[in-house]
């Protein structure tokens, strides 16, 4: 028999018995630009009002990147500050995680130019793109590393410059988009559950409802295709809207089932801040009181990928989500994709 067939290897999680372990997160952090673009400043740029954009979608301003202030800046910065309450050194993070849709190029990773920006050399980088559901593909995936035992501190970050996509001539999207981070550290924390269940989805179907034509090998950069607008993003509204409620819904649904709970026993649902009324209509459909609600869209608008970790940064902060509280993210994004997580804090 060769030696091949003979030879002894070693699997490194043999001595674990291939047990998992849970998945926690350690801490949280968010950043977003200096500038505030308010409703009555879009007045001034496209044909719209304060009233028309508060009573359609909730928002009354958002934050705006500087041109010098790009989509690492502003995920480096909240990662430092989800290290910072974590108590993790970067020296201690295995593996970053970046979800975003506007990374500063298409490459390298911006999670590697965040690994340089934070001086976290050990760990191994990559970017992930699901659109707005991309935060909790990333705590997803990052949970598979950690109760696997191959990495013991996951750094996930969902970070946008979106206002370099934005066209600011098209009033139905302007109005609706902001520029921010957010970050979580991911670590096994014994005796808690923490992340306890991700559902995914998608469908490739409807890709044409939010997208952006232009910039990929399908359509790469030319002076027709500038000219055309074809490097903005563009959004079918009323097809997104309603595929947005029914797919929140469908992931909250189905995270609740595997958990074994209903809407009741969760203390703090936090859903992606894109419209105020596609969140009260996820929240009526799930049975939700509108104080289990997290709302923040107000202030910063549709994130993307940075959403809902700014908004579980500010619950946290605000007190809104203490230890042992069980709580819902729930995502809607371009692709189509979809989540939801149920997370014991």
């Amino acid at each position: 028999m060769s030696p091949a067939h003979t030879s002894k290897f070693k699997n490194p999680r043999a001595k674990y018995n291939f047990q998992g372990r849970t998945c926690s997160v350690a801490g949280v952090g968010s950043h977003v630009p200096a500038k505030i673009l308010t409703n009555a400043d879009l007045e001034k740029m496209v044909a719209t009002s304060d009233e028309w954009i508060t009573s359609r979608t909730g928002i009354k301003e958002r934050h705006i990147a500087s041109k010098d202030e790009f989509t690492s800046d502003l995920g480096a910065e909240a990662a430092r500050r989800a290290m910072h309450m974590a108590g993790v050194a970067a020296e201690e993070i295995d593996l970053i995680i970046v979800a975003t849709i506007t990374p500063d190029m298409p490459f390298p990773s911006t999670a590697c130019l965040i690994q340089q920006k934070l001086g976290a050399f050990r760990a191994a980088a990559f970017d992930l793109e699901a659109a707005c559901s991309g935060f909790i593909y990333g705590l997803e995936i990052a949970q598979q590393f950690i109760m696997s035992r191959t990495y013991d501190t996951v750094l996930v970050i969902g970070a946008e410059k979106l206002s370099s996509i934005v066209d600011w001539q098209d009033r139905n999207t302007c109005v609706l988009f902001g520029d921010g981070a957010g970050a979580a550290v991911l670590r096994n924390r014994p005796g808690a559950h923490g992340l306890l269940t991700a559902v995914m989805g998608a469908d490739g179907s409807k890709a044409d409802l939010l997208f952006m034509a232009g910039g990929g090998s399908r359509c790469p950069a030319t002076t027709e295709s500038v000219a055309a607008r074809l490097h903005y993003l563009r959004m079918e509204g009323k097809e997104t809207f309603k595929n947005a409620v029914q797919a929140m819904q469908t992931a909250a649904t189905e995270a609740l089932r595997r958990c074994e709970i209903d809407i009741t026993r969760i203390k703090c649902i936090i859903p992606h801040q894109a419209n105020r009324r596609i969140i009260d209509a996820v929240g009526e459909r799930l049975g939700a009181k509108p104080e289990q609600m997290f709302v923040n869209l107000h202030k910063y608008g549709n994130t993307s990928a940075a959403s809902v970790a700014i908004a579980l940064d500010e619950a946290v902060q605000t007190g809104r989500v203490v230890h042992g509280d069980l709580i819902l993210l729930v995502v809607f994004g371009a692709g189509l994709t979809w989540g939801a997580a149920v997370i014991e804090w």
